[in-house]
């Protein structure tokens, strides 16, 4: 997901001083034209939901989804299939999230009618012996759902543009279909969609049917690939289409599908034109795109907010389409998390940022591809922040704050320092290729990354991820003794969010003729680096690449 900042519509401008608060509290970044927080408490989580009841002991297989659209009444019904693995047959109950206000019409466990009751948005099946070890738990129902975080579930009030969408992140997908709804029950899923026969219907994975009932339509969606719930999408609306193909080097081809409304069709043809390349250099990076069997697509919603990296299809904003190619850097963030956040899911939402630092790294990435280094600093310095106020790992329950996006690709961007580039891009591909269709944890990241670089990093995680805030402030003195041609430099950590940080730093010798370029291993709270110097620097620069989240102050003079 790339948020971006927007106009506040006017329904929301009578809680404006509620939401300046909150933003003191939570230190809210506006920053560039993204923002980290949207009314309705879409990014605040309560990390105590990963602590579940029953729903480890379930793995869910598949969903078979038949959902039917009423945009004149903003209501839907539904059926789902849900075929699904016990794993502890010793419990009493199966628990499956489902919002309330939903009225459940039928419900079966393995085609017989079964007992169930709702407390909350849980939905507790009551098990018994005749289940066995796998399970279909069948529901109809129908209802208008709640729409939650950054609009789970969206009728458009435009009538001009009619746009019907989902948008599930975080734990929202519950809304308006049973599920177990957390990121690492990955799943295969089939999803059929009907509404008015003016409207298209698109969903994830590949088109597998097209069909008509008078005034009716429907379209049937699948994917074969694993996915999370969170990622599972419905788009519907009179949308325009039209295509592309990505060919790579060994001649497969995948298709790049879009899906705009009229007014933003010729807009959106050159929006969209640069896809193949983004891909072209993702897969050079990380590996082939990994979902090349199916397609990659991009859908326009009626989101205001930015853009969303549903699995093989990418909703955006429609006030994002522009036709000037200004908002190119969210079609690269969003194509990125088909990688990271999609293929390579999280297992908990306190590890979000190897979903969104990751992609916001990536877009770096594809900047110094094509422009080379100067654009990979420009863009990292854009991201530049002081990040006081959390961790970076479950950061204190807000989790699509600019420290999530921003600090995680710093901390990218340093680990590829503290490793060097080859391992670091060693690393990428072999976490793609552990992790694909599956999901990965910090620690998991943490591992592969030391078992790829042979080096224990366990100070570096601590320090920037799991412990660590804020950034490195390093006073710094310096004085030239001209009688043994020795520059003495001291370095002293002021910081206060982590005692004492561990890093290499670039310090460059300004004279009147040339420079000198040195490297150091930081270890200690206060340093003093002893420098052999024919003659004395007019000057000292630190980290003139901009490879570390830092600061430094000359020490002022008693």
């Amino acid at each position: 997901m790339k948020v971006k900042k927007k106009s506040l519509p006017l329904i929301i401008l009578s809680t404006i001083f509620i939401v300046f608060a909150a933003a003191i509290l939570l230190n809210i970044k506006w920053f560039g034209q993204r923002y980290s927080m949207i009314i309705g408490a879409a990014g605040m989580y309560n990390f105590a939901y990963e602590d579940r009841i029953n729903s480890k002991n379930i793995d869910v297989l598949s969903y078979d989804m038949n959902i039917k659209l009423y945009p004149a009444e903003k209501y839907i019904e539904g059926e789902v299939c849900i075929h699904m693995v016990i794993n502890n047959k010793t419990q009493e109950n199966i628990s499956l999230d489902f919002y309330d206000n939903m009225e459940i019409l039928d419900f079966t466990v393995n085609q017989k009618k079964a007992e169930y009751n709702r407390t909350g948005n849980k939905l507790i099946i009551h098990a018994d012996e005749s289940f066995g070890d796998s399970v279909k738990v069948q529901v109809s129902y129908k209802g208008k759902p709640e729409s939650h975080g950054f609009g789970s579930f969206e009728f458009s009030d435009d009538d001009s543009s009619q746009i019907i969408y989902t948008l599930n992140e975080p734990v929202y997908a519950s809304t308006w279909f049973p599920c177990n709804d957390y990121p690492d029950d990955k799943v295969n899923a089939k999803i059929t969609i009907e509404n008015d026969s003016q409207f298209v219907s698109v969903s994830n994975g590949a088109l597998k049917n097209i069909s008509g009932n008078g005034n009716r339509k429907s379209y049937t969606w699948q994917t074969e690939y694993p996915i999370s719930t969170f990622l599972i999408s419905i788009y519907s609306a009179p949308y325009k289409n039209f295509t592309q193909h990505y060919i790579t080097e060994n001649g497969d081809t995948t298709l790049l599908d879009y899906y705009v409304t009229a007014e933003k069709l010729n807009d959106a043809k050159r929006d969209f034109a640069d896809h193949t390349m983004y891909l072209e250099v993702f897969t050079r990076l990380f590996g082939e795109y990994p979902f090349k069997n199916e397609k990659y697509a991009v859908a326009e919603i009626g989101w205001t907010g930015g853009a969303i990296e549903h699995q093989t299809i990418t909703g955006i904003g429609s006030n994002f389409i522009s036709g000037h190619k200004f908002y190119s850097d969210i079609l690269i963030h969003e194509l990125a998390h088909q990688w990271w956040g999609n293929a390579v899911g999280i297992k908990t939402w306190a590890d979000i940022w190897l979903s969104e630092g990751f992609s916001t790294y990536s877009e770096a990435l594809y900047y110094e591809s094509v422009s080379g280094f100067d654009a990979l600093k420009s863009t990292m310095l854009s991201n530049y922040d002081e990040f006081e106020s959390t961790e970076l790992y479950a950061p204190d329950e807000f989790i699509f704050s600019k420290i999530v996006y921003d600090k995680g690709a710093w901390v990218l961007h340093m680990l590829r320092k503290e490793i060097g580039d080859k391992l670091f891009f060693e690393t990428l591909r072999n976490y793609y290729d552990t992790y694909k269709y599956k999901n990965a944890s910090t620690k998991d990241f943490q591992n592969l990354v030391e078992l790829t670089s042979g080096k224990d990093l366990q100070y570096f995680f601590d320090q920037w991820v799991y412990n660590g805030k804020g950034i490195i402030e390093v006073e710094f003195d310096w004085k030239y003794n001209s009688a043994k041609a020795q520059l003495s430099l001291q370095l002293l950590q002021k910081q206060k969010g982590w005692k004492k940080y561990s890093f290499p730093i670039d310090v460059k010798l300004k004279y009147p003729y040339n420079d000198r370029d040195l490297t150091f291993s930081i270890n200690s709270i206060d340093t003093t680096l002893i420098i052999d110097s024919e003659e004395k620097p007019d000057t000292i620069v630190f980290d003139s690449d901009a490879w570390l989240l830092a600061k430094y102050l000359r020490k002022e003079k008693n």
